[in-house]
């Protein structure tokens, strides 16, 4: 009788735990459903505003081919294109670190420094204007321009430096390779065609590229709770696109000045420099944030060094919302979700240049 109730006991105990355990996995598949079905909901939101990155940032009037990207290359770090041969592309746009050098304002081929922040080539291909002040239109363009400023590289003329290049193995073979059908192939447009065309495989596909193609585990929970504070406070109006930015030009202090924010001492008015509009005072291109992380200090004027500091800042003089530190540490969780993987290629120095 004894050994029975012994027996019949046991009976019990596996019958409770066996429910139990049931009832867990029940729990547990529940949990994970729902789980689911809101990373699916956030993911089918976050494709209204945002896509992933290609593969290259095509162009109908700039071809990428092999010949281009790899002459392109040369010449980015090349510094022989700046007057004195202190600068290149490179030293203002590192591409060991995020394309940029992490100052304030650069400083030009002639010891001098610039007056707006460096931004970041990378992905500035993909988009609408480039330069703060949106003057060039592409990165063809831009590429031309800072070789003939005073301050960045202070190349005289175009012809300069093309006599300069002429004279310069293996230049004029490489720019025959790049441009074959050409009588002339060594030109300062194919200069910049050649800097584009490199610029455009300036790409860094992140851990946010994968979320976007479906990989749900991709980011972090905490990154998804910033995912959705960034649609919800509004930053999507301009921080939008393939770029998460960098398609549009807006007014800096929507709500309020924004040198009471930044305590900026430079009086830069953005575009109304270029149009002399009144309207486009303090008008600047709204940059892109991938990479942000790595590409303090933020802003124009290069005034703020931290990245929650730069957030705060903007929900208070674009959207007049005061994040909450909270928020803001998700929105910077989000943000760090935008760092990406550069090409090891792209940041590796041409050995060509080793040998002038």
């Amino acid at each position: 009788m004894k050994k029975q109730m012994t027996i019949f006991g046991l009976c019990i105990i596996v019958a409770v735990f066996s429910c139990n355990e049931s009832g867990n996995k029940k729990i547990s598949k529940t949990a994970i459903n729902t789980t689911q079905q809101a990373d699916d909901s956030l993911l089918n939101l976050a494709r209204n505003f945002f896509k992933p990155l290609p593969a290259v940032a095509n162009s109908e009037n700039n071809v990428v081919t092999e010949s281009k990207v790899k002459l392109g290359k040369l010449l980015y770090y090349d510094t022989r294109l700046s007057r004195t041969g202190n600068n290149s592309c490179n030293s203002c746009h590192n591409l060991a670190n995020y394309g940029v050098d992490n100052k304030i304002t650069s400083t030009g081929d002639a010891g001098k420094q610039g007056s707006r922040n460096s931004p970041t080539v990378f992905n500035a291909a993909l988009h609408n204007m480039q330069f703060w002040d949106g003057r060039a239109k592409d990165v063809e363009e831009q590429a031309g321009m800072p070789i003939l400023n005073s301050v960045e590289m202070a190349i005289p003329h175009k012809g300069f430096l093309i006599d300069r290049l002429s004279t310069i193995k293996p230049y004029p073979e490489m720019f025959k390779a790049a441009f074959p059908d050409e009588p002339k192939p060594l030109t300062y447009e194919n200069l910049q065609k050649a800097i584009g065309a490199f610029e455009r495989t300036l790409l860094t596909p992140s851990r946010f590229d994968k979320f976007m193609q479906g990989d749900m585990n991709a980011i972090t929970p905490e990154e998804k709770e910033g995912l959705k504070v960034f649609i919800a406070s509004g930053c999507i109006s301009c921080h939008s696109g393939v770029g998460i930015g960098g398609g549009t030009m807006q007014k800096f202090g929507v709500i309020t000045d924004y040198r009471t924010l930044t305590h900026s001492t430079s009086n830069d008015e953005g575009r109304k420099a270029v149009t002399k509009n009144k309207s486009d005072k303090d008008v600047f291109k709204v940059p892109g944030l991938r990479n942000a992380a790595g590409t303090f200090p933020y802003f124009h004027d290069g005034s703020i060094a931290n990245l929650d500091s730069a957030v705060k800042i903007m929900g208070k003089a674009q959207l007049n919302k005061t994040l909450s530190p909270a928020e803001e540490k998700q929105i910077v969780a989000f943000l760090n979700s935008l760092t990406g993987d550069v090409n090891p290629d792209a940041k590796t120095f041409p050995q060509e240049l080793m040998k002038k």
